[in-house]
């Protein structure tokens, strides 16, 4: 007999059927026993009576989250024990045989509550378990949904899906990158990629014209409380564009994305508001500024912060740094002026902000090869330095290079505020805590001493740093 879901019972009254999945709740009620019966698609009420004995004791055996099959017949309940709160609630199954596929010891916690009470830790060390929770499996199907919306669109606008390498080379970027060293080249490492900037342009180069994807994005930061070592981006690029066409076709992507799938939200105003850094800092003294009139849940207050500083000057190091990253277009291409007077370089680059938090950036880049040795030589590099770093892009865009622009939206930050919960974690299947640890896999660990030997590694145990031998 064909399994059927748990949802599909309502349409099979007096038919004798089969379904399978985890034990949600057992009742006895003196001669007689209640299961409540749970898979992906909802709960199903079962009956067990006496009259099949050896049924009829198995079932007092039951304990929560065992997985077990039924079959039987689906009779409608009596009218005083419906339950119009649930989908199958006028129904129920007689049960008619009952195999046991496993038990399952005591849960850690309960799944029952939305689980916010319970220590995140914990929740994290057993996540194939917090993820049977209702509001994380609504979370992840809605995730779903969300990202094949995304697809179906871009490809409506002619954009082609392209999937670019993980394993690629270091960079003078931004944040540190997670390196790999290679068993077979010893000495060098390759990076995991902070984003796909450099592959999005090139594929530019090769006439894609318009490119999306969702790219993991890995970045070796320092302890943040809604930030993850490795998060997903929508990643888009287009060639021949100005801002405004990234701008609109974002801003029609949201506006879609917000009144077909989650209708109930309001968006307080469209089209999007454009605001200037300088205008935010002045009149919000942010430059995600909150536009939302009540701050309530369901209204989502989007809008574009524009003309960002080129650069911005970091203290510590008494050294400037690139605002957005090196690649961005400045609003002029005299090459003097950017080294003489960096404070002063607007650019070509673009914040997307949902309800006081950046969800996006992005910007029109640079194909001018001599603005891009000005800006890197801002940030101190050397011509010689950044044309070894990015030889790539000097031989690539002498083949020929449109103009072009994109945008990158944190997936998961958009997710965890539509969906009004309280960090990036609740929308993601398997995050890690806050300072990076993956509690589940016992991640980070230590590889053995073979592997090391392999990758021509040897650990500094005092300090914990890694050395290369020669």
């Amino acid at each position: 007999m064909k399994r059927i879901l748990i949802k599909e019972t309502v349409k099979n009254i007096n038919k004798s059927v089969r379904v399978c999945g985890w034990v949600n709740t057992r009742r006895d009620h003196g001669k007689i026993v209640f299961i409540d019966l749970r898979d992906r698609s909802g709960v199903l009420q079962i009956v067990f009576t006496p009259q099949n004995d050896s049924l009829y004791k198995l079932a007092q055996e039951l304990r929560s989250e065992w997985v077990i099959e039924v079959k039987g017949t689906i009779k409608e309940r009596p009218d005083n024990m419906k339950n119009q709160k649930i989908e199958t609630g006028n129904v129920e199954m007689k049960a008619e045989n009952l195999k046991v596929f496993s038990k399952a010891k005591t849960l850690p916690f309960s799944i029952e509550s939305e689980g916010y009470d319970i220590n995140e830790e914990k929740r994290l060390k057993y996540r194939y378990i917090d993820l049977r929770r209702k509001r994380l499996q609504e979370n992840l199907r809605a995730r779903h949904k969300v990202i094949q919306f995304m697809r179906n669109y871009f490809q409506k606008e002619d954009f082609v899906e392209i999937e670019t390498p993980i394993l690629t080379k270091s960079t003078p970027e931004g944040a540190r990158d997670f390196v790999v060293p290679s068993r077979m080249y010893p000495g060098k490492f390759y990076a995991l990629p902070q984003s796909p900037q450099q592959y999005k342009q090139l594929l530019m180069v090769a006439g894609f014209e318009k490119y999306f994807q969702f790219p993991r994005c890995l970045r070796d930061e320092d302890p943040r409380a809604d930030r993850q070592a490795e998060f997903t981006q929508l990643d888009l690029e287009m060639s021949f564009v100005e801002k405004e066409d990234v701008l609109s076709l974002t801003e029609d992507l949201f506006i879609k994305i917000c009144k077909d799938l989650f209708p109930e939200k309001k968006i307080k105003e469209i089209p999007f508001p454009r605001i200037t850094y300088k205008e935010a800092m002045e009149k919000y003294k942010s430059d995600k500024p909150d536009l939302r009139d009540k701050k309530d849940d369901s209204e989502l207050a989007f809008c574009f912060v524009t003309d960002f500083p080129m650069f911005e000057w970091h203290k510590g190091t008494k050294s400037w740094g690139a605002t957005h990253h090196p690649f961005t277009n400045p609003q002029t291409e005299d090459t003097e002026e950017i080294k003489k007077h960096p404070e002063d370089i607007l650019a070509d680059q673009y914040d997307f902000v949902l309800n006081g938090c950046e969800i996006g950036g992005g910007s029109i880049r640079t194909t001018n090869l001599d603005v891009l040795i000005a800006i890197f030589k801002v940030l101190g590099h050397t011509p010689e330095d950044v044309k070894d770093k990015f030889r790539n892009y000097f031989e690539a865009f002498s083949y020929g290079v449109p103009p072009h622009g994109g945008i990158a939206i944190g997936f998961d930050r958009f997710l965890s505020i539509v969906f009004g919960e309280p960090n990036i974690r609740e929308v993601m299947a398997f995050p890690k805590t806050g300072d990076n640890r993956g509690l589940m896999m016992g991640l980070p660990s230590e590889i053995s001493s073979d592997q090391l030997k392999e990758l021509h590694i040897k650990l500094d145990k005092n300090k914990g740093r890694t050395k290369k031998t020669n």
